[in-house]
């Protein structure tokens, strides 16, 4: 399944204007999303290629593509991408093969194909599907490690970290496109030195650099889906900041999980790239210490740890309003890669179901946050501040200890490997506004 084939050539090429590589779409990567345009007047669900979107009923209905890939589009309504999400693999990879052929330089069928392309910059992007289910996961050792260290110096570790991929349910409701407004959440906040809890607006906002994991076909309810076997079940990946208001997240989490600190928004990049896109750059899991207990067998094999992981370099960008108004380009806050990641999609999967738990088609898992082990890869503020003991110095003289009214977050991602063409996963961005219900 993770075999490679001629829509990874690197020498491929389309006649597709702003599809050259270097671009976050070229036509290796071929990543589906939903979008609205004049032209249609409603949602739509497409293929981002170059500066283009290709809209997939109008290519199948105008020839473009044939075979299963077509029929797999035909049976899906026109703006339904969870439909599509659902079909069996070998049907997304004959649609994947189909588009390449027609988008490529010289296609048989670019006239066609030419009449289901609309310019990106006319259409709004909008939520891949909206997530029947949320799964938030907490599997970077690198951030677990850095978290812990604030609440248990020299122990930051909880016993369980090294058997399983730790989890809370998130909020399917409140998960946004990249553009949302992040509306400052309110909530119990127990303050230094008060004895008792008042509600107010979160002053200790941040993000989180995440990973979205986006299901395809589903499982049954009782039927756990086995480690190799989880790879069938991913449709593609997207980018995912896991909102937090860390001053609420403080005083609710104890003893369970995250609550109102965090289901108040989740954004995800509109564009989901297909797990058939990343083959190319799949890498081994992280290799565990001798030291670390041996993990369980359904969480445990051979070719997991061959290539389980995915090599994706992501970037955290802040944009300020004294930025905006002075005209100054963002600053990079972090570069985490997700290769570094300590459990893998698959592991999280297979975890997920051992106990029968059925997974939906467009089900959402995010990875937990992305962290590495340099202080330039870090994937939330809190990491970066030390939960508020040091404050970040920005290049233009201003300073961050958390976010503020006007900043403006946005999370990039890009695979590279030598010897094929670089993709891209566009971005999940977010302006951080004023709690109206507090103004």
């Amino acid at each position: 399944m993770l075999a490679l084939n001629d829509t990874h050539a690197p020498e491929l090429r389309s006649w597709v204007p702003g599809a050259a590589p270097g671009s976050d779409f070229p036509i290796q990567n071929l990543p589906y999303g939903r979008y609205w345009s004049q032209r249609h007047h409603a949602p739509r669900i497409g293929v981002a290629i170059g500066d283009a979107i290709v809209d997939l009923h109008e290519a199948a209905a105008a020839g473009a593509l044939a075979g299963p890939g077509a029929d797999a589009v035909r049976g899906t309504a026109s703006d339904d991408l969870r439909g599509l999400m659902a079909s069996p693999r070998a049907d997304l990879q004959a649609l994947r093969s189909g588009l390449s052929a027609a988008l490529a330089e010289g296609a048989a069928r670019r006239a066609a194909m030419q009449l289901a392309l609309l310019p990106r910059a006319g259409c709004q992007l909008l939520l891949p599907t909206a997530p029947p289910n949320y799964t938030d996961f907490f599997a970077s050792i690198h951030h677990a490690s850095n978290a812990g260290q604030i609440r248990r110096p020299g122990n930051p570790l909880l016993p369980n970290f090294h058997h399983l991929p730790v989890a809370y349910h998130g909020r399917p409701s409140t998960v946004r496109a990249s553009g949302e407004d992040v509306r400052r959440p309110r909530g119990q906040v127990l303050r230094e030195g008060a004895a008792l809890p008042t509600l107010e607006a979160s002053q200790w906002l941040d993000f989180e650099c995440e990973v979205a994991l986006w299901i395809g076909a589903p499982n049954e309810l009782g039927e756990p889906i086995g480690l190799d076997d989880a790879d069938a079940h991913l449709f593609g990946l997207g980018l995912l900041n896991d909102w937090s208001a860390r001053d609420i997240q403080m005083w609710e989490t104890q003893p369970l999980g995250p609550f109102l600190s965090k289901n108040f928004l989740t954004t995800v990049s509109p564009w989901v790239v297909s797990a058939d896109a990343l083959i190319p750059f799949r890498v081994p899991a992280v290799a565990r210490a001798q030291s670390t207990p041996p993990v369980l067998p359904y969480l445990c094999s051979e070719r997991n740890q061959r290539c389980g992981g995915i090599d994706l370099r992501l970037a955290v960008e802040l944009e300020t309003a004294d930025m905006r108004r002075q005209g100054q380009a963002p600053v990079t806050l972090a570069a985490p890669r997700f290769k570094d990641h300590y459990w893998t999609p698959a592991q999280m999967i297979a975890h997920h179901t051992v106990n029968g738990c059925e997974l939906l088609t467009g089900d959402l898992l995010g990875t937990g946050t992305v962290s590495g082990p340099a202080a330039d890869e870090l994937g939330c503020l809190l990491e970066m501040n030390r939960c508020g003991q040091q404050a970040l110095r920005l290049p233009n003289g201003e300073t961050r200890m958390w976010l503020q009214d006007g900043d403006r977050i946005t999370l990039r991602g890009r695979c590279e490997r030598e010897g094929f063409v670089s993709i891209g996963f566009g971005e999940a961005t977010g302006l951080v506004v004023a709690n109206k219900a507090l103004a």
